[in-house]
């Protein structure tokens, strides 16, 4: 019997201009997706934080080509929100971020660091075809009561 709870979700799909000022737009729409999910108010900052960072990422590491769009995939599912930022720059780092302290990146470098730190989940995926992309996922709270 197939698990209709994990198979069910809806997707948000977002092509967005490859320039700064389209950010807060992602932020905007990120902040009411995860509202409408339930997340609390800590968590939607974390969120959103985590997804500036992403996109700042992309716009800086990215392709050259500021007439390209960088796409966001938002999965929402009944106990997490997968957030998929694909267009980051071709020569990314794939080490373990998991294992990663402050100390291992640069001025200017935090940018994942921040995201790993704020999200349950981080995974950097590389596909050389199209760019490296980051996967981020947050768990919905078990209210305990």
């Amino acid at each position: 019997m197939v698990d209709k709870v994990e198979s069910s979700f809806d997707c948000i799909k977002l092509s967005i201009p490859n320039k700064a000022e389209y950010v807060s737009v992602v932020r905007l729409t990120t902040s009411a997706i995860a509202s409408r999910m339930g997340f609390d108010i800590e968590e939607i900052e974390d969120i959103k934080v985590a997804i500036a960072e992403a996109c700042t990422n992309t716009l800086e590491h990215g392709s050259n080509n500021k007439e390209e769009n960088f796409d966001i995939d938002f999965d929402m599912y009944v106990d997490k929100l997968i957030i998929t930022v694909k267009g980051i720059g071709k020569d990314f780092s794939t080490e373990n971020i998991e294992e990663l302290k402050v100390e291992d990146f640069g001025e200017g470098n935090l940018g994942i660091f921040i995201i790993n730190s704020l999200m349950d989940e981080v995974n950097i995926i590389n596909d050389w075809n199209k760019g490296t992309g980051i996967r981020m996922i947050k768990y919905m709270k078990d209210d305990i009561k």
